[in-house]
């Protein structure tokens, strides 16, 4: 079947053209009206409406396959401006962290949309300071710490008027411990949800790969938070992020105790044993389709998570998720 191109109307709508709606696409296209939005902000008759239709089609195409959704965020990488990739990342893992905590629909939207626009107040310095090779000058350091006022004030200057949106993106900084910024807040001073996308911030910057340093994976990610960051974060959430995502997360890539390499393609019985569709034999030939693992079985439980480099392995979401991950 050949794939139609993304046109200008889909990025309004969030659909492609095609009779088969692929998440990848949708989130692709997202991504895609979310940045002409917040790199052209305030010149939108109304960026409220429009941001919270973004965070609605991002919700669709979640709604469609979350694996496929999560795996977007490890695999899908390459895909436009790395600012705002992460936002919309951060979105999607936010709104299935908030699905978990038994959220109301309105209420989920309101966190999305607070994490869609976190970062604007530093949008036009974002790509260039994550490209740095050398360390921030002091004046950097200042926009990185004033980013979620100015971000507030913009928002506010371009007719954002919900005062939770607001509180969110003005306290995704903060930190239990109040050691975060910009004001030092500590515990319940600090709104919960901000709190939600304070957490999928860091997870996702964590297996983002940046000129200055390669990505972590997700494993060491999420050790890097409980063990690193458990002064400044929620234990709560923390427990009910990792039950969401999983140790394993959907879209790493694995070796089996039979030697297998393949791609985790969703959670399984437990939080240790996904589901993994196989992509390279035992002995390191590639074959000839993903043949799907239980890993609570100990010929295939998973030996270690791997870097695409280290596995050696090229694949094609599509693969793997089937239509609904098609480019």
């Amino acid at each position: 079947m050949v794939q139609q191109p993304i046109h200008e109307s889909d990025i309004e709508t969030g659909v492609q053209h095609s009779g088969t709606h692929s998440v990848l696409r949708l989130i692709n296209a997202a991504h895609k009206r979310l940045e002409h939005l917040l790199f052209n902000l305030g010149r939108d008759s109304d960026v409220q409406a429009d941001v919270i239709d973004i965070a609605r089609a991002l919700t669709r195409a979640t709604d469609m396959n979350p694996n496929t959704a999560l795996a977007c965020i490890l695999l899908n990488q390459e895909e436009g401006s790395y600012a705002v990739r992460h936002c919309v990342d951060s979105a999607v893992v936010s709104l299935l962290v908030a699905r978990a905590l038994q959220k109301g629909p309105a209420e989920t939207l309101t966190i999305m949309a607070a994490a869609l626009t976190m970062n604007v107040g530093m949008l036009p310095s974002q790509e260039q300071l994550q490209s740095r090779l050398n360390a921030i000058s002091d004046q950097e350091l200042a926009l990185i710490h004033n980013h979620p006022q100015q971000g507030v004030a913009m928002l506010e200057a371009a007719g954002v008027a919900d005062p939770d949106w607001l509180s969110y993106v003005l306290a995704h900084h903060e930190n239990e411990d109040g050691s975060g910024y910009p004001s030092g807040n500590t515990g319940d001073e600090i709104p919960f949800n901000a709190k939600i996308i304070s957490l999928a911030d860091r997870y996702c910057a964590r297996v983002s790969s940046r000129s200055y340093r390669k990505s972590l994976l997700p494993k060491e990610a999420l050790s890097d938070i409980l063990l690193a960051d458990h002064d400044s974060v929620d234990p709560m959430l923390t427990t009910c992020f990792i039950g969401v995502l999983g140790i394993y997360p959907t879209g790493a890539i694995v070796r089996l105790a039979n030697g297998e390499i393949g791609v985790v393609a969703g959670k399984g019985g437990s939080p240790t044993t996904p589901v993994v569709h196989a992509l390279i034999g035992a002995q390191g030939a590639p074959m000839p389709g993903p043949i799907k693992r239980d890993t609570a079985n100990p010929q295939f439980a998973v030996r270690e998570m791997l870097s695409e480099e280290r596995a050696g392995v090229r694949f094609s979401m599509q693969q793997v998720w089937g239509d609904e991950a098609s480019a």
